[in-house]
């Protein structure tokens, strides 16, 4: 077990191994603390998820934790494009943004951090608390105490459950198909088309959009790099997103379904519906993607992201569609300034009311835009009122200038 005693440094124990939790360690390591990660895979994380974009946030909070972004961070793009359904050019604006990837933040951070600080095969099963610490218990029957528990453990959040445990994620009526695939795959048409932009195409209803991203190792050359795709499309909780979660054996899958079990006819489908509906670039994409998989979009709230000297950061308090781009970059900045705020204030309750201040109000506002950009693919549970206002943000100038972007933070 871990345990502040007068003249050592204070202690945290981060539950949850994924980015979030190794920025909350790093930053606090930095500071001086006594920090152990506890991570409930066996196996070290690899290859979850696919692109990400950065946003200026997270370069600031890369910086704070030691590292110097640099231009090998990923792909620099110039340039959003969207393409009607005969693949003709709707619109173009200069946006610049870099795409990286989840495997290359992880693999960063996950280096930088001490040997033995990072513990597999930790599940938790509880926390309690003292006056002055909070103890984790583990499923292997061990336990930790520390000063600070940092809840970085996800959407199904434990950490969560112990204190908010009626706080559960909504359904936002629609899911992401999501896919990766190799660049030299792509015909050359569909390449030249891809390759060299954010692009878009807007079915009545859905969205799609890509970005080219690394290839395996983090391999930035062309020709070697892969293109990663969101397409978004309605689905209706009760009926079509429970077909969609129920594998060839007939097994329903509460809340997802792992990539090889998705059915084969709803491949079938969506391949489909792909040709049907996409600009041919993109509807050579997910034909050339391998194992496609997808993600139902939900909302989480919070009202409060700590209760006593606990802690929540990222998707274990907030989550938000993945319109504003904001999951890993929110996550950065939530152990950013809980690390700042516990720097500042000598007392860690202090530090933890203030911490709790300012990330609370910016996770409502992440979540309300987020809402915002995605409420035209709810069109099927929308009133007329709200179609119609849901509407500004449906146009390929509109999502050009709003998807993964965070300017709105700053006004």
């Amino acid at each position: 077990m871990t345990r502040s005693f007068p003249g050592k440094p204070r202690s945290a124990a981060v539950i949850g191994g994924s980015i979030g939790g190794l920025f909350a360690a790093l930053l606090l390591h930095k500071a001086g603390w006594d920090v152990n990660i506890y991570e409930r895979n066996a196996r070290e994380l690899a290859g979850r998820g696919a692109g990400i974009v950065t946003h200026p946030a997270l370069n600031h909070a890369l910086a704070a934790a030691g590292f110097a972004p640099s231009e090998d961070l990923g792909i620099a793009i110039a340039v959003r494009r969207t393409f009607a359904r005969d693949g003709s050019l709707l619109g173009e604006r200069a946006f610049p943004q870099v795409n990286t990837s989840w495997d290359r933040l992880f693999q960063l951070l996950r280096a930088a951090l001490p040997e033995g600080r990072y513990h597999l095969g930790k599940s938790l099963t509880g926390i309690s608390q003292g006056t002055a610490c909070a103890t984790a218990h583990f499923a292997d029957g061990t336990k930790t105490d520390a000063d600070l528990m940092i809840g970085a453990d996800g959407f199904r959040s434990c950490v969560r459950a112990t204190f908010l445990p009626d706080v559960v994620p909504n359904y936002a009526g629609y899911i992401a198909w999501r896919g990766l695939i190799d660049e030299r795959a792509f015909s050359q048409g569909a390449h030249s088309a891809l390759f060299s932009s954010f692009s878009f195409c807007l079915p009545p209803g859905e969205q799609m959009l890509g970005y080219p991203v690394a290839g395996p190792d983090h391999d930035l050359r062309p020709g070697h790099r892969r293109y990663n795709f969101v397409w978004y499309r309605p689905a209706d909780e009760h009926g079509e997103l429970r077909r969609l979660l129920t594998d060839d054996s007939g097994t329903f899958h509460d809340v997802s379904i792992p990539p090889p079990l998705i059915a084969r006819a709803v491949v079938a489908e969506m391949r489909a519906a792909s040709q049907a509906s996409l600009a041919p670039c993109f509807a050579e994409a997910v034909a050339l993607t391998p194992m496609p998989f997808f993600q139902p979009i939900y909302d989480l709230t919070v009202p409060h992201m700590h209760e006593r000297r606990v802690a929540i950061i990222g998707d274990a308090a907030f989550v938000a569609r993945p319109h504003v781009g904001a999951g890993v970059t929110k996550a950065a900045e939530d152990a950013a300034v809980l690390a700042k705020a516990l720097s500042e204030h000598a007392d860690i309750d202090a530090a933890l009311a203030a911490f709790d201040a300012d990330r609370t109000t910016i996770g409502h506002r992440i979540i309300t835009r987020a809402r915002h950009l995605g409420a035209y693919m709810q069109a099927q549970v929308l009133t007329r009122a709200e179609q119609d206002a849901a509407e500004k943000h449906r146009s390929a100038e509109a999502v050009m200038r709003e998807t993964a972007s965070l300017a709105f933070l700053d006004t």
